[in-house]
């Protein structure tokens, strides 16, 4: 039953490689295999509010600090960290849709970004970007790794990067504002914006303007148009200013940091520099400090109809305010190109009479099956989300 499931202790396979960082160097791994009791965190699972026909079950459990997530072709999954510095290479070979091994993949600084191309893997610190080419080739063998660039800023205050190849094959990076409230795109353009580039690193350009902390954008499966969370700015306040959730129509947009945010509120210190109908209002304000993160499209078919198109957020919860908000996922309804709807999908990783949070949902990823995986840094797992009408779905 899932009670039991949670409550025992699981045990996996951790295969530890650590790889220095030099450039295009083949290094031999030393590789050990061991049997680790995992960490015993209540994640609660059975405490979530989930529509009608869903369920949520451990993916991953030890996957300390699991943010950003991207698939491998053979079904490796892969996953970044942030203050962790580990990127850990996840497989599941008998196809339960349970992980049978967590591979330490590499370790480095800040690996929070990582995103997949044609069997390669990216790798973006703050301030550098790797390729790691055929990798699920290298899973557990020597490892190779090239450096694309290694001049980006490097400051740690929302350096940490989300990474992902659009629909035009460029590769978008964002740079965040280094700082709460700040101006500094004239010691360098990059800050507080979103680049974009070739999968080489060549013919970078700025793609969109005045984003104070984007950790998570994606493209509309028609329309093609890009969509950004964006993390509002601190010191204001319980309930203002808003996050947003975005969307570019053209390249050079500005979406209002740090003179105006959420598209109603004046910034105390810069606001009287520029006003807020300078800039592109957002597409919905989300609540103030929810920390929304990653934003998916479900493009599956496991899922009833009605939730074909809509999109998903990740709200990793506020740090800050007096009374915690977020620790979420909501679900967004778009119809020709405007928000008409935004609801709760899934919460209770927040206790709100004891102010206690069991997660913080980071990262979405939909799998070939329609279901959906959900990263969570604070419980250090991978969830997968299921429609139970399937098999493979159906309830323990």
């Amino acid at each position: 039953m899932k009670t039991s499931f949670l409550k025992l202790a699981m045990v996996l396979s951790v295969v530890i490689a650590l790889h220095s960082c030099k450039e295009n160097k083949k290094e031999n791994n030393d590789s050990t295999e061991k049997e680790v009791e995992l960490d015993s965190t209540d994640l609660a699972l059975l405490e979530l509010n989930l529509p009608k026909g869903f369920q949520i079950e451990i993916y991953a459990r030890g996957v300390d600090g699991a943010r950003s997530m991207a698939m491998g072709e053979n079904g490796t999954l892969f996953v970044g960290t942030r203050t962790e510095n580990n990127v850990y290479a996840i497989q599941d070979t008998d196809g339960d849709f349970k992980a049978d091994k967590i591979i330490v993949l590499d370790t480095m600084e800040v690996p929070n970004g990582i995103a997949m191309r044609n069997g390669d893997l990216y790798v973006a610190q703050p301030g550098s970007l790797w390729k790691y080419p055929n990798i699920e080739d290298q899973v557990g063998g020597e490892l190779e790794k090239e450096l694309i660039y290694d001049d980006f800023p490097t400051e740690f205050h929302h350096g940490w990067k989300y990474i992902a190849f659009g629909p035009d094959d460029k590769l978008y990076v964002p740079v965040g504002a280094p700082c709460n409230i700040c101006n500094r795109t004239d010691e360098d353009e990059r800050f507080a914006t979103i680049s974009r580039m070739d999968p080489d690193g060549s013919n970078r350009e700025i793609y969109a303007k005045g984003i104070r902390n984007s950790v998570g954008f994606t493209w509309h499966p028609d329309t093609k148009q890009m969509w950004f969370t964006d993390n509002g700015r601190d010191m204001l306040g319980d309930d203002i200013p808003p996050c947003e959730l975005n969307k570019v129509t053209e390249a050079g947009q500005h979406f209002g940091y740090p003179f105006c945010h959420g598209g109603i509120v004046k910034d105390p210190e810069f606001g009287d520099q520029r006003p807020c109908s300078d800039f592109v209002e957002p597409a919905l304000q989300l609540g103030a400090h929810v920390a929304p993160l990653a934003i998916k499209f479900y493009t599956g078919t496991m899922f009833p109809e009605e939730y074909k198109g809509k999109a998903f957020i990740a709200e990793h919860g506020s740090w800050n305010r007096s009374k915690k908000v977020g620790y979420r996922i909501m679900m967004v309804d778009i119809e020709d190109g405007e928000v008409v709807n935004n609801e709760i999908f899934i919460d209770g990783w927040l206790n709100e009479s004891e102010q206690k949070a069991s997660g913080r949902p980071v990262d979405l990823l939909v799998l070939k099956d329609g279901s959906m995986l959900i990263s969570d840094d604070y419980g250090d797992a991978i969830y997968r989300l299921s429609y139970n009408n399937t098999a493979l779905a159906s309830n323990n």
